[in-house]
């Protein structure tokens, strides 16, 4: 096999489109590493059938497709072709038409592979062949990859075989052989197989004999039951009949019950109406106890603020109270503590005066000027003390003036404030009043117009209730009417079908004369006495079989005197009138008595079905039972069933169509007495939203009126308050005026502190004058001294 070129498309690193000519001779492909080398052979490998990815180094057949650089997108398919030169004609019958030879494989993502060889698809099977065939491909040792020397060398004997049977041209041979072993054993797993489904077989046919013979049994039992079935659904039907009529009764019953109780109802809504109307009446009762309690609120608010004030006024009070007693006890411990001072003073004076004793005058001088200065500061205190006294309750009375001129202040702001706001409420309060009694004024209009427009549509209601009732009555009469009238239809309906059933199902398939027989209604037992089951034989001509054949009549014998041929009320095909011709129809008395006149092959019958015959024998009637006289009835039966079926559908078809113009007429009046009501329901609706909003807005403007009265009070109440403060205010005023002024008393107090403090040096240096005139007495020790002058400095 010769290759003369190899296209690459997408495969590998082969992106774009590459032709590899391969020429006669030697031809080699010389690049560095990474070129591609590697991949022509692969392609080849490919392109021959090759399905393991790993012998194409990758971890799946996808990865042959070109999987793009950074800058290139990947591709979705791969396609190798390889030309094979074919001038030879040495390739397969099948790919032997040309001289060259184009095998192509082409795999895309998400699809797999698909190969074409000469224009056709085929499959990876066939161009494995192909190219075994020629002692090549995939795996042909002639094409050495990477490493294959080494393993040829190294390989075993039976490895290497396989060179020396495709250099011989035999290894397609040992491929077809394989696969026709593989053939010859699935072949003989499906033989086998035959064999198991062939038992199979056989055992279903068994269960499938059994079971028609089972089957043939289940239709003989089947007719039988469906005999008695069709019977128990006639009594089913018929007790479903009478129970849909008791039903159809029970409901005209429950529908006037109903009419009652939308009378009953119709009445309800009445009353409910007057309770509506008297419902405005305690609405404005309840209105004016709203208004009342509204300004008995009021008042009691008013009143707690007042509480609040008046309590406020007493905790206000009460702590300048004691305000004052604090100050009057801290001025009462002062003098107590000057008090203590001049007694401990005057006690230590006379202690010293003892100690003293023998001094001379001047120590008597000094003690003089001591005792001047010291009732000098004394009386300097003292003079301090009071004025000090004096200031303490001018700035009291100057901290509870301004204290009581601001509380004043701050409640005539207030009062002014609440003044302000109570006549802007009072000025919306009025607004709304009058918008309250606008839209009072229109919503008795428009009570008033719901009123009428209930009125009228209680008239529509009760004329559509009455019209109503009346379409009710004529329907429930009508669909009465045609219930009988289909009942009766289907009664008979289903009589005629069952007999129907019957007589076809006794119908022969050779045919009877019997069906050709026709026979007056009452006369049937008298035909079945005279032939019996004769009449059940088929009409017959010549040596058919058994049946009835025509003949020619012989002359006529005549019948008895009394007896009239029964064919006058009988009408019998031609094969049965020299038959019918020796038949006699007579009273059952008097077929004794004429037996005797008979012909021979002559008989008589009567209508009961007794029967005389011209040898002497004699069947009475209800000794025999002849299935020909019950089919003549049943098909008289079913001929009189379908005129009275017939007459009984056009009767059902006449009642339907009345009970219909009815059942419209009835939905005519039902949609307008639906109409009416919901007109009802709308206009109470209607009144109903119009009287609460009436009682709404009534009981509104009654309470904007008592929120009116009140916020007129609260506005004279806030003036009067106002008022009171504003006195109050002044009041304060003029206490705050006609005190002294503070800051000037204040200024004595710091003068009265200097001249005591003069005092007080005075005092000391007469005090270290006698100190010194002691310390020159005798027995005056300095501890006694010292102490007595600290006392004094304290």
């Amino acid at each position: 096999m010769q290759f003369s070129r190899l296209r690459l498309n997408g495969f590998k690193s082969f992106v774009d489109p590459t032709d590899l000519i391969i020429a006669d001779g030697l031809t080699g492909v010389v690049g560095p590493n990474g070129c591609g080398k590697s991949n022509l052979l692969e392609a080849l490998r490919w392109v021959m059938g090759e399905n393991r990815p790993t012998a194409m180094r990758g971890g799946g057949m996808e990865d042959v497709i070109f999987a793009g650089t950074a800058s290139r997108p990947a591709r979705n398919f791969a396609e190798v072709a390889l030309t094979v030169d074919n001038s030879d004609r040495l390739a397969p019958a099948g790919f032997n038409d040309a001289d060259q030879l184009d095998i192509i494989r082409r795999i895309t993502r998400d699809v797999g592979s698909a190969y074409k060889a000469a224009g056709k698809d085929v499959r990876a099977r066939d161009v494995q062949m192909l190219f075994a065939d020629a002692s090549t491909g995939a795996h042909s040792p002639a094409l050495v990859r990477q490493g294959q020397i080494a393993e040829l060398i190294n390989a075993k004997p039976k490895a290497r075989r396989r060179i020396l049977e495709e250099a011989a041209g035999i290894s397609g041979l040992y491929q077809r052989r394989h696969e026709a072993e593989l053939k010859l054993k699935g072949a003989e797993t499906n033989l086998a197989r035959v064999d198991d489904v062939l038992e199979a077989l056989a055992q279903q046919l068994a269960s499938l004999a059994r079971q028609a013979r089972q089957a043939a049994r289940y239709r003989e039992i089947g007719e039988g039951l469906r005999l008695a079935e069709g019977v128990l659904l006639y009594r089913r039907w018929k007790e479903a009949d009478d129970a849909r009529l008791a039903a159809e009764a029970q409901l005209t019953e429950r529908t006037k019950e109903a009419g009652s109780a939308e009378t009953a109802a119709l009445a309800a809504a009445k009353a409910r109406t007057a309770a509506d109307a008297v419902l405005p009446k305690l609405r404005e009762e309840e209105a004016i106890a709203a208004a009342v309690l509204q300004r008995l609120l009021v008042q009691r608010d008013t009143l707690d603020g007042q509480d609040t004030q008046a309590q406020e006024t007493i905790a206000r009070l009460t702590g300048r109270i004691q305000q004052l007693i604090d100050d009057r006890d801290r001025e009462a411990g002062l003098n107590k503590d000057a008090v203590e001072t001049i007694e401990r003073l005057e006690w230590e004076t006379r202690e010293l005066a003892k100690a003293q004793e023998g001094q001379g005058d001047r120590m008597a001088d000094a003690e003089e000027a001591a005792r001047t200065a010291a009732a000098a500061l004394q009386t300097r205190e003292a003079d301090l003390s009071a004025r000090t006294e004096d200031v303490a309750r001018l700035a009291a009375r100057h901290q509870s003036a301004h204290r009581l001129r601001d509380d004043v202040a701050q409640t005539l702001a207030k009062s002014i404030a609440a003044r302000d706001d109570a006549e802007a409420t009072l000025t919306s309060s009025a607004e709304a009043e009058r918008g309250a009694k606008a839209a009072f004024d229109t919503a008795e209009r428009v009570a008033a117009t719901a009123s009428a427009s209930a009125e009228t549509a209680e008239r529509h209601l009760s004329a559509a209730e009455e019209a109503r009732s009346e379409a009710q009555l004529l329907e429930s009469d009508a669909r009465v009417a045609r219930s009988e009238a289909e009942g009766e239809a289907n009664t008979l309906r289903a009589e005629v079908s069952a007999l129907a059933r019957l007589v076809d199902r006794e119908a022969s398939d050779q045919g009877m004369v019997l069906d050709q027989v026709r026979v007056e209604p009452g006369f049937e037992q008298a035909l079945g006495a005279a032939l019996a089951d004769d009449l059940r034989a088929p009409e017959i001509a010549g040596d058919a079989g058994t049946g009835w054949s025509q003949q020619r009549a012989s002359g006529e014998q005549g019948l008895p005197q009394g007896a009239r041929p029964l064919s006058e009320v009988v009408r019998v095909p031609a094969v049965l009138e020299r038959r019918m011709a020796e038949i006699g129809l007579v009273d059952a008395v008097d077929g004794t008595r004429l037996q005797a006149g008979l012909a021979p092959g002559q008989r008589l019958v009567s209508v009961e079905g007794d029967l005389w015959r011209w040898d002497g024998f004699r069947v009475a009637a209800g000794d025999s039972s002849s299935a020909a006289a019950l089919r003549l009835q049943q098909i008289n039966r079913l001929k009189g069933l379908e005129a009275q079926l017939a007459q009984a559908d056009a009767e059902a078809a006449k009642t339907a169509e009345a009970h219909d113009a009815l059942v419209n007429a009835l939905k005519a009046r039902v949609a307008a007495d639906g109409e009416a009501r919901q007109a009802r329901r709308a206009a109470d609706v209607a009144l109903t939203d119009a009287n609460r909003t009436l009682s709404r807005l009534e009981a509104e403007a009654r309470i904007a009126a008592g929120r009116k009265e009140s916020l007129t009070l609260a506005v004279e109440r806030h003036a009067e308050e106002a008022e009171a403060a504003a006195a109050q205010m002044a009041e304060a005023e003029t206490a705050v005026e006609a005190l002294e002024d503070l800051t000037e008393a204040r200024s004595e107090i710091e003068t009265l502190k200097s001249l005591v403090d003069q005092a007080r040096s005075d005092m000391l240096a007469k005090r270290s004058l006698q100190d010194e005139t002691r310390r020159e007495g005798v027995g005056l020790s300095s501890g006694t001294q010292m102490s007595f002058n600290e006392r004094l400095r304290r």
